[in-house]
């Protein structure tokens, strides 16, 4: 085979451990987004939270999902491997959600909600970093390979409200956790099964510096070039935080908004509204090969954008997406009548089209920056912005419906913008301090 076409294979070809990666993620996510999109409805049906409360209640426990990472990265880094984190990680996340399925009341929920918390500060960092050290360092197949990995994400996304959604509305809520559960179990046996024979030894045991790396480095200091790579771990970290208290209105306001403002009738049947949880995912598995395969090109060519500027491209899709729920906003002000299904419905591909420039893309960016001995720890950072944007979120979606939908959808056009504008001036130094990683 000659070096060209060596190189070309190299290139395109991804490990197969991503793919088993792919599969549990996809069930872990399927469980993940299934409790997410019934939450809401759950607390306000069944147990008879006031919106604004359920609200601001979705809002601290997906908070505190995205605040566990930075524990679970740090058992596995220091004591366990990320391979027992993610099997125990989802052994509490099932019995999480059989916890919530199994009685009406505040006491089951609090304790399923704990049990979720604590499983996914175990499983969702350490699935990610295990996915980027199936890739040297500057293997420019990484992008690629994290958004194919994000597809499984939003495979399972896809699959679960159907599921899930339905049963919880149609038949009972506790048939929608139950089935949660289940996904869960799915995704846990799939890792079990093939982590001995496709994760090519990785994820074993925490990662140790070797003896001449000690030697070079007593008492493990950052170098400066280290310093500067967490540094823009942080950067981008802090930054997506405008991205995503925008993004994650989908779970509360925009569904208020979906089960109140949007006609969802087809043809005389009415569409339930934790259907609309679907729609993003929906999109991430139509456009995800495409910008996969995008990032390859662009990258064979030398023309690959720089990490802060797929970062300004979701700002900017972002707040087009909700400029969409603005002038739907201003119909139903105006004409007094629900809008139909179309609005929020390119609202959401705007949305994913943005969320695909940078949440695969911010994974990727933490494996290639992070040093490996704080690899899954730096991941559990990395979501530390998530946990403040959920909480943002939900605070600022207690205010829907206390103020007009025109006013509170404009001001979530208003933040991206402001976001990534202010990370266009910074790029130049932010890629200064990447030294040289792509």
């Amino acid at each position: 085979m000659s070096s060209e076409v060596a190189n070309t294979v190299k290139l395109e070809k991804q490990p197969a451990g991503l793919y088993l990666c792919f599969f549990a993620e996809m069930w872990e996510r399927f469980s993940y987004y299934a409790m997410r999109g019934i939450l809401v409805l759950y607390l306000i049906k069944v147990l008879e939270f006031s919106e604004s409360h359920a609200s601001r209640f979705y809002g601290a426990v997906t908070s505190l999902i995205y605040l566990s990472p930075l524990i679970g990265g740090y058992i596995a880094d220091r004591f366990w491997g990320q391979r027992r984190a993610i099997i125990c990680g989802g052994i509490l996340i099932a019995l999480g959600q059989f916890s919530i399925a199994a009685h009406p009341s505040l006491m089951f929920l609090y304790m399923g909600i704990t049990l979720i918390v604590l499983g996914n500060g175990l499983f969702k960092p350490n699935i990610s970093t295990l996915v980027g050290e199936l890739y040297e360092k500057n293997d420019p197949r990484r992008d690629a390979g994290f958004t194919i990995f994000y597809m499984g994400i939003n495979l399972g996304a896809f699959i679960c409200n159907f599921v899930a959604g339905t049963l919880a509305e149609k038949v009972g809520f506790h048939w929608g956790f139950a089935a949660a559960g289940v996904g869960m179990v799915l995704g846990l046996a799939v890792f079990v099964w093939g982590k001995n024979k496709f994760l090519q030894g990785q994820g074993k045991k925490p990662k140790k510096l070797s003896k001449e790396e000690k030697l070079a480095h007593p008492n493990n200091p950052l170098t400066l070039e280290e310093k500067q790579r967490i540094a823009v771990i942080f950067i981008m970290a802090f930054f997506s935080i405008f991205f995503w208290s925008a993004f994650e209105q989908a779970g509360a306001s925009l569904t208020i908004f979906a089960e109140k403002f949007t006609d969802r009738h087809i043809f005389g049947w009415e569409m339930p509204t934790s259907w609309f949880q679907s729609v993003n995912p929906m999109f991430i598995i139509l456009f995800a090969p495409l910008f996969s395969k995008l990032w390859i090109k662009l990258a064979k060519k030398g023309l690959e954008p720089s990490t802060p500027a797929k970062f300004t491209w979701a700002f900017m899709s972002l707040a087009f997406g909700f400029l969409i729920l603005v002038a739907a906003s201003y119909v139903i002000q105006t004409t007094g009548v629900k809008v139909g299904i179309f609005w929020l419905t390119f609202a959401y591909m705007f949305h994913t089209m943005g969320e695909l420039c940078l949440s695969p893309v911010g994974l990727s960016l933490v494996t290639k920056l992070a040093p490996l001995r704080f690899a899954s720890l730096l991941m559990g950072t990395w979501f530390l912005a998530n946990a403040a944007a959920n909480f943002t979120a939900g605070f600022y979606s207690g205010y829907f419906g206390h103020i007009s939908n025109v006013q509170f959808f404009g001001w979530l056009v208003v933040m991206p913008l402001i976001g990534g504008g202010i990370l266009m001036l910074l790029r130049k130094k932010i890629i200064q301090w990447m030294n040289g990683i792509q």
